[in-house]
């Protein structure tokens, strides 16, 4: 985008950043829309706006235009997944919900594995039009398949005209605190790392506001009446649960989801797409193993399922954590599979549990606060990656110039050879030191990705008694 656009990188990022915010915005406050304009109405309105926007993404002729579309389009995304979850809630009865999230665990989970790679593909073998473009017939095919075959609670309907009898009251200052709350929460983490955090004046004011805003957000939401976001049902234990557990969950696989192929390409040097492949083989034990998950859930109590694959997903990350610079793709694309594979046995679980002694007027507010604490766990496991990242190669790198001493043998044995070696390419002094320092930057890197995924499986460790 940035070459295609004649922009700097920088400028680029809003691209994402825009997006980001707009759907932090959208999500937390789209079950009180869908309760307020209806489920099935709201929903079309969203997979109308992210078409449309998707559209006008693909069509950009500058920078502005494609920020102004992306944000357009962050708000009709925002609508997407939770009144999916919500409809999903509600047309099922309890005993088949695990199959019903097992189809619905397949898009959260193969979406951001998949993503990456088939954009990775379009953008090599055509331009980034089209990974925008992509989604304009898939969306007109949804509205009409939603618009055909979806249909709205009785009881959801009657609940909402009651509350238009009755007149509508909308909360300004709650919506208001929510957009300042979380939208810029979601600059402060998503520039942070390039801004170098609170040495910014930028990062230093979001911070304050977000958290300033959200602080009043929940003593106003829980005062208020009707309230934009519903924080009343944390008092659920089985729901307070499930919003600690999803939380994790999206860190996990956000966050892993970005790491592998970074490591691959700055470590072993691989392209893009060829590092997005390393995700390909997770993306397809998630499709072999979500059946099972959701057959399973609903011969059993599914939070019997809950403590072993966090445990499983512990062990994954303990795996990645002992990899080597010199791995092979399949070492990476394994250690990918087996964490992808234990997935579903989370996804499926929180989302069945997740609904347990809610009314029926209750799912769309409960869905929108799943999604925020998948979103918000993601953005959270993204930033804390990409900090520690940076952290642990300065500190890798400090520890490993230490060891480089000339009065060790070892040392200026290793020179001397390699000045022999690379003798009749150059000067036999700096060919070796160019040499020993790109290798020292490699191994200061895989010990950086290693301390980060290591740090995962403590915080998936420290949740998993919990449960």
């Amino acid at each position: 985008i940035s070459g295609g656009l004649s922009i700097t990188t920088d400028q680029a990022t809003w691209v994402l950043t825009s997006y980001l915010v707009a759907n932090a915005i959208v999500i937390p406050i789209s079950g009180w829309l869908s309760d307020a304009i209806g489920r099935k109405r709201y929903f079309l309105l969203s997979i109308a706006l992210f078409t449309l926007a998707s559209l006008l993404c693909g069509l950009a002729p500058n920078i502005g235009t494609l920020v102004v579309a992306r944000v357009l389009q962050g708000i009709g995304g925002g609508g997407l997944a939770p009144v999916e979850q919500s409809i999903l809630a509600d047309t099922f009865p309890p005993r088949q919900r695990g199959m019903a999230f097992a189809a619905f665990a397949i898009v959260v989970v193969v979406g951001p594995v998949l993503g990456p790679t088939l954009g990775g593909y379009i953008v090599e073998y055509s331009s980034w039009h089209w990974v925008f473009l992509i989604n304009v017939p898939v969306g007109i095919l949804a509205w009409f398949l939603v618009e055909t075959f979806v249909d709205e609670p009785e009881q959801v309907k009657k609940d909402r005209d009651e509350r238009f009898k009755h007149g509508l009251t909308i909360d300004y200052v709650g919506v208001a605190l929510v957009a300042l709350g979380l939208g810029f929460l979601e600059l402060t983490f998503d520039r942070g790392e390039r801004e170098d955090w609170f040495a910014s004046g930028f990062i230093v004011m979001s911070a304050i506001i977000a958290v300033v805003s959200l602080v009043s957000l929940v003593i106003w939401e829980l005062n208020h009446k009707d309230p934009v976001i519903d924080l009343k049902l944390l008092k659920n234990r089985n729901f307070a649960l499930t919003i600690g557990v999803m939380g994790v969950t999206g860190m996990i696989l956000f966050g892993t989801t970005q790491l592998i192929p970074q490591m691959l390409q700055q470590v072993l040097g691989y392209s893009s797409l060829d590092a997005g492949l390393a995700l390909t083989a997770g993306g397809l034990a998630t499709l072999v193993m979500v059946p099972f998950a959701g057959r399973l859930s609903g011969l059993i109590d599914v939070r019997l399922l809950l403590f072993p694959a966090l445990l499983v997903q512990a062990f994954a990350l303990w795996n990645m954590s002992h990899l080597t610079a010199d791995i092979a793709f399949s070492d990476a694309a394994f250690a990918r599979l087996f964490q992808a594979a234990a997935l579903p046995f989370l996804f499926v679980p929180i989302n069945a549990i997740a609904y347990v002694g809610l009314k029926q007027t209750q799912t769309a507010q409960a869905s929108s606060l799943l999604n925020v604490s998948r979103n918000l766990g993601g953005t959270i496991g993204i930033c804390f990656a990409q900090t520690q990242l940076a952290g642990g190669l300065q500190r890798h790198q400090s520890e490993l110039t230490q060891t480089l001493n000339p009065l060790d043998p070892n040392y200026n044995d290793w020179m001397a050879k390699a000045g022999q070696a690379f003798g009749g390419q150059g000067d036999p002094t700096t060919t070796p030191l160019a040499v020993l320092y790109s290798q020292m930057q490699r191994q200061a890197t895989m010990l950086a990705f290693l301390d980060v995924f290591r740090a995962m499986m403590v915080v998936v460790l420290i949740v998993a008694p919990l449960v």
